[in-house]
């Protein structure tokens, strides 16, 4: 019997999870659980990291008392966002956030000094406003002073396995969404990073993935606590998507991923990048996965929107929890495929109100207004459904590989009413689960560094047994009607 903690982070809550691998069986716990979010700040978004930090110490304490002997523990993070360092000071400045307004200003100034397509024909990276590039040229561009003062950025996923550690690196996957980063090379590219102006000095090692870092630093635990005597602080995939791709129960061919939270992942596993002018045009990106694959994929808006349509309708006294907002969405007199979004909208991507947002979108564009909560929420669903399908046709066309099997992981799988939706507008059998793939991949990651799993293979065999899998086939009943509204959906425009 073997025990892990993954510290996963994402953009609204962070969790050490427990993971216990037993006779080729993985169970997972949720041992603490926290808020992580923004902090406004003098008119900037931040992360508050060094809250992160001590509440990943109550985690720890939490853990200790059980008296496990925890063998490894690995962080996995959303990408982009870094921590710039100094010495032993354990942070410069606050870490932006990847919504703050400065990414825009650094997106527009890059292209001035490198072109749209040596960037991609370096890094195969989609093109997003949030991109570390553009937060690193604001950088360059409006702060200097600091990055002068830095000696070390380091990615968050990153930062916490350092701040446990002692050991600043950058895991390769989380490193490949910096869009400074060569996949080919599997290196940082050092002519696009000198063209950028950015100070070669603060890049890390990149390491990859399932690499130990070292023990668990002295003084994290207090003194006398039992279980970490021996443990193992490794760089597994950092990335959160990458961890949740390794840990998805995909098996043979024809099969395509979901990431599904607040951004949704969608894409395939490839043995290499995808750098022609098809892939860049039609916006897809090349990040690396577990073993140096890489996961050609689509970054969509995912269940931000819903997110934030629910945060508006709770601090307005209506607290409907997402399942009754998919019950509401599913009643009878909401009429399905009513009106639709294009959810790569830019309007969508930014904070504001969002069932203004959506009502206005659909104005806009001479559809039926959706007005109460069900509408909307069946509004956003249905829009998220359809860009699915939409996407994975784009992924046959520019890979040449056929998807007939969609695998859906993430806590997104909850909403059946989205499952069902992806499996008729896609036209695709959708296979949902684990909601924990993340802490799956994460924690046997884990095992493969450690050498109590043999390969990806495997930890995707104990995925299957672990959990169950959720079916969804595509409806014959309703399939005239998501034809039509295919039709209706490659005909809405893009709009800011």
């Amino acid at each position: 019997m073997h025990h892990y903690l993954a510290l996963d982070f994402g953009a609204e809550s962070g969790r050490v999870m427990l993971g216990t691998l037993d006779g080729g069986l993985l169970r997972l716990e949720e041992v603490h659980r926290f808020p992580t979010g923004s902090l406004a700040i003098s008119g900037t978004l931040r992360w508050d990291v060094l809250r992160f930090y001590d509440e990943v110490r109550t985690g720890l304490l939490k853990v200790a008392k059980r008296g496990l002997a925890i063998e490894g523990i690995s962080t996995d993070s959303w990408g982009v966002d870094y921590v710039l360092v100094k010495g032993d000071e354990p942070l410069l400045t606050v870490p932006y956030h990847y919504r703050d307004v400065r990414t825009k200003e650094g997106f527009e100034r890059a292209f001035a000094v490198v072109s749209k397509e040596e960037i991609y024909a370096r890094t195969g990276i989609q093109f997003m406003t949030l991109n570390t590039l553009y937060q690193f040229h604001a950088d360059v561009i409006d702060r200097p002073e600091i990055l002068a003062q830095a000696d070390r950025f380091i990615l968050i996923g990153d930062y916490f396995n350092y701040l446990l550690s002692g050991r600043a690196v950058a895991e390769a996957s989380l490193a490949s969404t910096t869009q400074l980063y060569n996949p080919e090379k599997q290196a940082w590219d050092e002519a696009l990073i000198g063209k950028l102006g950015i100070p070669a000095r603060l890049f890390p090692e990149v390491v990859p993935s399932a690499t130990v870092l070292g023990p668990l630093l002295s003084g994290i635990v207090p003194e006398g606590s039992t279980g970490f005597d021996a443990t193992q602080i490794i760089a597994t995939c950092s990335h959160d998507t990458a961890a949740a791709v390794a840990g998805t129960p995909g098996s043979g061919a024809e099969w395509a991923y979901l990431s599904c939270g607040t951004w949704s992942l969608l894409g395939i596993e490839a043995s290499g990048p995808y750098l022609t002018k098809e892939a860049l045009a039609e916006n897809f990106t090349n990040e690396v996965g577990h073993g140096g694959t890489i996961r050609f994929l689509r970054n969509i808006v995912g269940l931000w929107v819903l997110q934030e349509c629910r945060r508006e309708w709770v601090a307005g006294g209506k607290a409907s929890s997402y399942a009754e907002l998919c019950d509401e969405a599913a009643a009878p007199e909401v009429v399905p495929l009513r009106s639709l979004i294009h959810p790569a909208s830019a309007r969508f991507a930014e904070p504001g109100s969002m069932p203004k947002k959506v009502a206005d979108y659909c104005r806009e564009t001479g559809q039926p207004v959706p007005e109460t909560p069900g509408q909307i929420v069946r509004c956003v669903i249905e829009s998220l459904a359809l860009l699915y399908g939409r996407t994975m046709d784009d992924l046959e066309r520019v890979t040449g590989q056929k998807i007939t099997r969609l695998n859906a992981v993430g806590g997104g799988i909850q909403n059946t009413l989205l499952m069902q939706a992806a499996a008729d507008a896609s036209g695709r059998i959708v296979l949902a689960g684990p909601a924990e793939a993340t802490a799956a991949g994460n924690i046997l990651l884990q095992g493969i560094a450690l050498g109590h799993v043999s390969s990806l293979v495997a930890l995707r065999q104990i995925v299957r047994a672990s959990f169950q899998i959720e079916s969804y086939q595509p409806n014959p009943e309703t399939s005239a009607a998501w034809k039509e509204a295919r039709v209706r959906f490659a005909a809405l425009p893009v709009l800011d």
